[in-house]
């Protein structure tokens, strides 16, 4: 599913419009992204939870040459599923 198809399945089952669910699942998107950008956690019980992580620096190797390169230590947004996401999938 893609966000064209996850917005229209929103409008279809709250009986709002595409442009109406368009601007809630951007909303909803930004205030995640807010969220996570403060290191703050974001969870939906039951659906799950986004946090942020600190991935160090660390050596790598190109596969094509073999030679040993810097990766620069970043961020790195996390998701671990809820219970009932899980149970719904599995």
């Amino acid at each position: 599913m893609n966000k064209t198809e996850l917005i229209d399945a929103m409008a279809a089952d709250a009986g709002i419009t595409k442009a109406a669910a368009k601007k809630s699942l951007e909303s909803f998107l930004s205030n995640v992204e807010k969220s996570l950008k403060r290191g703050n956690r974001v969870s939906l019980v039951g659906f799950g939870s986004w946090s942020v992580s600190r991935r160090n620096a660390r050596e790598g190797r190109n596969p094509s040459t073999g030679a040993t390169i810097k990766i620069a230590a970043k961020n790195v947004v996390k998701f671990k599923a809820g219970s009932d996401l899980s149970s719904a999938v599995n």
